[in-house]
């Protein structure tokens, strides 16, 4: 939310430790099994990261059939966490909006698979 303060003052590195990369959602699935209404997406980042599974709070502004194809951007250098009988891979990123729903962050524009944020 923008009532929010801002976080404390890092250094660049510590921001380059977090790798944030682009990938493609090669299919998107109901998670009824999630605590908090949840999609299971399957995110195809290509080179050497591949594949990862992920679990998203977006079904309020996000519809399944509409995440098919589309890019997102995602942490993927975190651990992998067990969300009940799901293990996400990847850490998928969104922005509050005026009600605190998760929105995607997305490319405007279509970008190779993996590429890196900075």
């Amino acid at each position: 939310m923008s009532d929010m303060p801002a976080a404390e003052t890092i250094r660049y590195d510590d921001f380059l430790k977090v790798d944030v990369r682009v990938g493609t959602v090669v299919s998107a699935e109901p998670f009824p099994q999630a605590r908090k209404p949840a999609y299971k997406l399957t995110i195809d980042f290509g080179g050497d990261i591949g594949i990862k599974r992920s679990s998203a709070q977006i079904t309020v502004n996000h519809r399944l059939e509409d995440l098919v194809g589309s890019q997102v951007l995602a942490v993927v250098n975190f651990p992998p966490r067990q969300i009940g009988p799901f293990m996400s891979e990847v850490l998928t990123l969104g922005v509050p909006d005026a009600a605190g729903e998760v929105v995607l962050i997305r490319p405007d524009q279509a970008v190779p698979k993996g590429g890196r944020l900075y």
